[in-house]
């Protein structure tokens, strides 16, 4: 096999040491954060159904999943590709992919929206 993940936990740092120390010259190594927990994802889906429920943007409203594209491009910008109309798709974004760093930095991105356009965030069961 050519391609080994691990996740670093208390009592494995030393076997994925020795792992690193046998691997032949020119392998390579990367290190990512952990990715975004189930809260954050939870309390994600809160502030953007809380921004499309309560907030009409430029004459209309959009759901909590165009607002989550909003908010990706507000936070890392974007690529985007010609679509078969003559339009542009945004793509290459995924907040599956975040790290917990980062998907924090995208809820603050949010809730400085929300705030700013006089959005009320719920938090709790009732949302």
């Amino acid at each position: 096999m050519s391609r080994y993940e691990f996740v670093i936990h208390k009592n494995n740092r030393e076997t994925l040491a020795q792992k690193l120390l046998a691997l032949p010259t020119g392998w390579r190594v990367g290190f990512q954060e952990p990715k975004r927990t189930t809260d954050q994802n939870s309390r994600m889906w809160v502030l953007l159904t809380a921004i499309s429920t309560q907030l009409v943007w430029k004459g209309q409203r959009y759901s909590p999943e165009d607002w989550k594209d909003y908010f990706m491009h507000a936070m890392n910008g974007g690529r985007f590709m010609p679509s078969e109309d003559g339009g542009m798709i945004p793509i290459g974004r995924s907040t599956s992919k975040l790290g917990k760093q980062e998907h924090t930095l995208l809820q603050e991105i949010m809730e400085g929206f929300a705030e700013r356009h006089g959005v009320t965030i719920w938090e709790g069961e009732e949302v």
